[in-house]
């Protein structure tokens, strides 16, 4: 299920609880600037190219090995799109680079660059095909409502549009279709309040409507404190290549990784929370009853 790491050490995602709370916009303005091309990126697509061709070997060839399209090895040899660890050792292994592919990958990737910074956030949730949401403290920010966003950013229209912007991924018309969606939600969620009263029965009414469609899943876990959950909040992405990216943001730093490590905490995190979760149906009606009885 978990996909292969960047490599070399990176430090662990899972938030303290409450240290999440910004994750529910993932707002833009607040995130820093990165340049547009990844140096780390470029230098790896381009020793990766100089070594595939050193063998006369074609893209093709590395694309059938890898079960990724010609397209996508030619945007890693371009330094436009990042591989994974899994892609890097089939490579590494069939051009008979002996670990120097793998070892550049993992260089880029410590010291004073525990997160790597070809990953941006944003454009892994635009790009992926299948995004779980785990959120203990307020609404996922793909799943608020204008009025729920406006609040949670104290009034700051530019961040509100910018998640509300976010959603369209959820009923996008185009090659790639809607992105398939489990929400996770934290029981309390439901009660803590975010702007008025109207706000929040507006926002769970939101949630009832998304979990009708057919790529959306919502699910409520019943409030507990003995699971792994209560650590901190998290969004997993699956891709195209099946490969899969977590994002965490602390009170320090956005934390993104796709260590093998981290994910395997995370699965094993998704697992318990999906055994204390209630069905989707059950989930309705209970956030049915908290609108009208709570927030009426």
């Amino acid at each position: 299920m978990w996909l292969p790491s960047v490599g070399g050490s990176q430090r662990k995602i899972i938030p303290r609880r409450g240290s999440f709370h910004r994750e529910a916009g993932l707002c833009p303005p607040r995130r820093q600037r990165r340049p547009s091309e990844s140096p780390a990126l470029i230098a790896f697509g381009r020793q990766m190219r100089r070594m595939r061709e050193a063998k006369g070997i074609k893209q093709e060839t590395i694309a059938h090995l890898t079960q990724v399209s010609g397209p996508q090895v030619s945007k890693i040899e371009n330094g436009k799109k990042r591989a994974t660890r899994s892609f890097v050792e089939l490579v590494d292994d069939y051009l008979e680079a002996g670990g120097a592919l793998i070892n550049l990958w993992g260089d880029l990737n410590k010291d004073g660059h525990p997160v790597p910074i070809w990953f941006d956030w944003p454009k892994i949730e635009m790009d992926a095909t299948m995004l779980i949401c785990w959120q203990h403290s307020v609404i996922p920010g793909l799943a608020q409502t204008p009025e729920y966003a406006l609040a949670i950013v104290h009034g700051n229209q530019e961040a509100a549009n910018a998640r509300i912007g976010r959603q369209t991924i959820l009923t996008r018309d185009d090659e790639r279709g809607p992105a398939n969606v489990l929400f996770l939600i934290e029981e309390q969620v439901l009660y803590h309040q975010v702007g008025t009263k109207e706000t929040m029965k507006g926002q769970l009414e939101r949630l009832i409507e998304l979990s009708m469609l057919p790529n959306i899943m919502v699910q409520v876990v019943l409030s507990r404190g003995d699971h792994d959950g209560n650590m901190g909040a998290f969004v997993l992405a699956t891709m195209e290549d099946r490969s899969e990216v977590a994002y965490a943001e602390t009170a320090i730093r956005s934390i993104t990784t796709d260590d093998p490590a981290d994910l395997s905490v995370l699965a094993r995190t998704l697992l318990e929370l999906r055994s204390q979760a209630l069905t989707q149906e059950m989930s309705r009606e209970l956030i049915g009853k908290v609108a009208e009885e709570r927030w009426t």
